[in-house]
């Protein structure tokens, strides 16, 4: 019989997890249809740090955040920053983060966390091959490095947090780094190297390439605005900004404005605040790092990529509305002094600001409701691009009404 919905499955959002999600969903043999505001790969997939973080399984803050308030509210340049005119808005969501620090919350969060990191590296490593482009991932490893003596203690104290959490790591001296690393500066004591980790030589470029696997599968995609929904007795009805849209499913993925279709459909809401997240590309520098860096002390990261080193971090709750602050990107180049040999090309860069999806308790929401006409899969804060691909193969279980194990922390329920 001929299918009387626009489609057996509509996927809002056309970012790296919408996308990988409707190539595994086009795979099963359904036709599916993305739509987003935007073009694919134009959100915060567009301008993420690259590096596939999976030795990152620890919640977005602890209760240190309570000593920094002062600084996030009158340092306009520091690496976490929450703006004054939002403070009311963003209270009750930092409430809910600090509550879910308490013991049991603290390591519930962060199981589920290392539950999609150690899975990662490997569901990259197929849904790229399975495109042809196993060399859009660096398997090369990342390090964290640190500059003063008095730091020696938090990073041997992080290096045992890690290991007790199974996540390889070991710690280099600064013969160690300058060797792999020769271009770093005399100030680098030493640091922690994560073997299980990479970096996406261009993660525009990675979307680009699944858009395409996708639309030779039949994928089709539209540049539209997703206005309201509701769920049907045979399936869900989407209104956009350029008329109705009708499928069987419907899978949210649309990261940071996920909360208010969520709502529409679902009838809960939920937490979901954004991290903007900035950066600045160097295209003059190729030959600095082999892999990806970050500064403990500076508190950001430096990425090798095919068009230069993208310089990339600092958190900012400002919500969705507020212009960006592009001199928060700009301060990472100024944040770079010291830490090379010779200073960072800065000729030619270009800012940039994103919007991470984050849930007070870290933890995405993967799960299936309204009778399983409802899929959902946002919430990934800076972890979005790591968990993309694992976060697809789950989805594409929960569509086709497999029992998915391992899902009951990232259900929608838990709000």
């Amino acid at each position: 019989m001929a299918n009387p919905h626009s489609a057996d499955i509509v996927v809002v959002g056309a970012g790296i997890i919408g996308v990988a999600c409707a190539l595994q969903l086009a795979r099963q043999g359904r036709q599916v249809l993305v739509i987003d505001a935007q073009a694919p790969g134009m959100g915060a997939s567009y301008g993420n740090a690259g590096h596939l973080a999976t030795e990152q399984v620890f919640p977005i803050a602890d209760l240190s955040i309570l000593k920094r308030l002062p600084a996030m509210l009158f340092d306009p340049m520091g690496p976490l920053r929450l703006d004054w005119t939002y403070l009311p808005r963003a209270l009750p969501w930092f409430v809910r983060l600090l509550l879910n620090l308490r013991p049991t919350r603290y390591r519930r969060t962060v199981a589920g966390i290392r539950a999609l990191n150690e899975a990662s590296l490997g569901a990259w490593q197929r849904l790229l091959r399975s495109i042809g482009q196993p060399q859009l991932l660096r398997e090369e490893g990342s390090l964290l490095v640190y500059e003063h003596a008095e730091s020696r203690t938090a990073l041997d104290a992080l290096q045992q947090r890690m290991q007790q959490q199974g996540v390889p790591v070991a710690f280099w001296s600064a013969e160690a780094v300058h060797t792999a690393a020769p271009q770093l500066g005399e100030a680098i004591r030493g640091g922690l190297f994560f073997p299980a980790t990479g970096h996406f030589l261009d993660p525009y470029q990675v979307v680009s390439e699944l858009v395409s696997a996708a639309k030779a599968l039949g994928v089709t995609f539209l540049q539209r605005r997703v206005v309201d929904g509701r769920v049907e007795d045979d399936g869900v009805s989407l209104m956009t900004d350029k008329g109705a849209v009708t499928a069987r499913q419907v899978l949210i993925a649309c990261g940071a404005h996920s909360a208010a279709l969520t709502a529409a459909l679902t009838g809960k809401r939920v937490p979901l605040d954004t991290e903007r997240g900035y950066h600045l590309m160097l295209p003059h520098e190729h030959q600095r790092l082999p892999f990806a860096v970050t500064s403990l002390e500076r508190k950001f990261i430096m990425t090798p990529m095919a068009d230069g080193l993208r310089l990339a971090g600092t958190v900012e709750f400002a919500g969705l509305e507020r212009p960006a602050n592009m001199q928060r990107a700009w301060q990472l180049h100024r944040l770079s002094d010291g830490l090379f040999r010779q200073p960072l090309d800065a000729a030619d860069a270009t800012p940039w600001m994103g919007f991470r999806p984050s849930l007070p308790d870290s933890l995405p929401i993967i799960d299936r409701v309204c009778d399983a006409k409802v899929l959902l899969a946002f919430g990934h804060q800076h972890l979005g691009l790591t968990q993309a691909a694992v976060t697809a193969e789950k989805i594409a279980g929960l569509a086709g009404g497999e029992e998915v194990p391992g899902l009951q922390a990232y259900r929608l329920e838990r709000f």
